[in-house]
């Protein structure tokens, strides 16, 4: 749910335990009724801006009216389902490992002849001799717990191969991590894209839903969600030929990437394979303008942890080139002029100033964990949405109109009384989903047709009891009295059945299931309350005035 202001809905909720407050202490039905007005004038003017009617800025400063959204179904735009890749996730982390499992052997003292990665994602290690076991073992068991150590045989010099994979239960978290952050990352890049309303919610073990109201063209949403944005530095093998290692393969410790293929083709770079700093430490990212012949560049902020590794990384390293690589293309690689203290780092790369934009973008809101596949893809044009618009107004204008003429021909004045109470509901009904800012869908607009049977069959009920007390011979006021009295056991359990298999709906159900279950349970609750309470208030008034000496039912 978006950010908001609460306070029509603390409105809402005020007038109507006020008058719950009234009903139950027995205080006169005229009081009741001007609060039942008083529900009415508030209802219509929180519906104003959904109803497209301009109101006075004074007015919204003093109390905010937020507006019913329209879902995908009705206003038009773009549907995505996204796959993470959980699988290379753990790989990831496993590489990571492998990275951290190098750094520490050479703080043991212990050289491993060989450490590479397999389809699968383990590692294999190899040691220099038998006597390094024990120690590898003891550094395995006290720094890397999260891994298991398997032998996998000898080198053909003897030594030792260990094969690491991470232990399942640690698997299983770096799974759910990398989903909840997958998640996250996403809908922060939403948010950044300026849509209102947006949907982004986990729709399976390894899937998010993405829906888009409004946006037309996705192209732009698909380049911004899928970018993988995993930036790391580190630094250039200029000891080695390149050109040697595009023909018989990098040495030990380096591997080759590439650079941009938009930028005067993919240029080859031998770098050192351990990861320096990863982008988990950037903490803002930002377009400046550059000169003219560079372009714009990012200007990235690092935080305290970053701006040290950072540090310690520039001043031991002056006069040797640092690659700045994102999702596996090195985007520049500047030589290191001196130290760089205060954790900023510019990213150049010749861009056009969307290119910076949305690299700033993906940076400052975090990198995703996977990469993501857009499994299906759908795009609602906003002539369908008007017509769904429409045929759904059609619908609920005519299927009211029905039960209104009904009701009053069939109940007279009663009649007349329940519609008031029909009509209130719907108004409250609507009012409670602006004040939530909630999205109307057309299941949404299935639920509020529904309201209406669920509503009427309270009134039909009611109406019948009294007049099952008329013709047993009690007076207006006893059948009145028991009328509510005796259907209110058979209301109640409608009801609440009801409203339970829409908690169960809004529970377990996905998009449109839960626009539905959300109209539905707001329905049976305003449903209730206008049935039972406010339209009992009339004729407690008809009593206190004396009037109540005969029922039009």
């Amino acid at each position: 749910m978006p950010n908001q202001d609460f306070a029509p809905l603390l409105i809402l909720i005020a007038l109507v335990a006020a008058f719950l407050w009234l009903h139950f202490s027995g205080a006169s039905g005229s009081a009741r009724l001007y609060l039942a007005g008083l529900l009415v004038v508030t209802g219509v003017v929180m519906l104003l801006p959904s109803l497209g009617v301009p109101i006075p800025d004074w007015w919204a400063s003093v109390m905010p009216t937020p507006k019913i959204q329209l879902g995908l179904d009705l206003q038009g735009g773009t549907h995505l389902l996204l796959e993470v890749k959980l699988d290379d996730a753990v790989k990831t982390a496993l590489r990571r490992r492998g990275d951290d499992l190098v750094r520490e052997l050479g703080a043991n003292k212990l050289a491993p002849v060989k450490i590479s990665q397999d389809a699968s994602g383990a590692l294999s290690v190899t040691l220099k001799d038998q006597a390094e076991t024990s120690p590898f073992l003891d550094l395995m068991e006290r720094s890397f717990t999260d891994l298991t150590a398997a032998g996998a045989g000898q080198a053909a010099t003897g030594a030792p191969i260990y094969r690491l994979t991470m232990r399942q239960a640690d698997e299983l978290q770096t799974r759910h991590s990398a989903m909840d952050q997958a998640l996250e990352t996403i809908r922060n890049r939403i948010d950044q894209l300026g849509v209102r309303e947006t949907t982004v919610e986990r729709e399976d073990d390894n899937e998010i839903l993405v829906q888009l109201p409004g946006i037309q063209d996705p192209e732009r949403a698909k380049q911004l969600i899928g970018k993988t944005a995993v930036l790391e530095f580190k630094l250039v093998d200029d000891q080695h030929s390149i050109a040697d290692a595009l023909k018989n393969g990098p040495p030990p410790g380096d591997e080759i990437l590439y650079g941009r293929p938009d930028r005067g083709g993919r240029e080859p770079y031998l770098v050192e394979s351990p990861v320096l700093v990863t982008g988990d430490v950037v903490t803002d990212a930002r377009v400046r303008p550059g000169g003219r012949l560079e372009g714009p560049y990012v200007s990235v902020d690092l935080n305290a942890r970053g701006a040290q590794i950072f540090d310690s990384l520039t001043a031991a390293n002056v006069g040797r080139r640092l690659a700045i690589i994102l999702d596996n293309t090195v985007y520049s690689a500047p030589v290191i002029k001196e130290r760089i203290p205060g954790g900023r780092v510019s990213i150049t790369g010749r861009f056009s100033f969307e290119e910076a934009h949305q690299l700033a973008i993906v940076l400052r809101s975090g990198a995703l964990p996977a990469p993501v596949k857009i499994i299906e893809e759908r795009t609602v044009g906003p002539s369908l949405g008007h017509d769904s618009i429409r045929d759904g107004a059609i619908s609920f204008v005519v299927g009211a109109g029905v039960v209104l003429a009904f009701m009053a021909i069939y109940y007279s004045g009663a009649g007349i009384v329940a519609d008031f109470g029909l009509i209130l509901n719907i108004l409250l009904l609507l009012c409670v989903m602006a004040a939530l800012q909630a999205t109307l869908t057309l299941p949404g607009i299935a639920g509020i047709v529904l309201t209406l049977g669920m509503s009427i069959d309270a009134n039909v009920l009611v109406n019948e009891r009294m007049r099952e007390e008329l013709r047993s011979g009690k007076s207006a006021r006893e059948s009145v009295k028991h009328g509510y009295l005796r259907a209110w056991s058979a209301v109640r359990d409608s009801n609440i059945s009801t409203f339970v298999a829409g908690l169960i709906l809004f529970q377990f159900g996905t998009g449109p299931v839960k626009g539905f279950a959300v109209t539905l349970c707001a329905g049976v609750a305003t449903g209730l309350f206008s049935c039972i309470v406010v339209t009992r208030a009339w004729y407690d008034y008809q009593m206190e005035i004396r009037r109540l000496t005969q029922i039009s039912v």
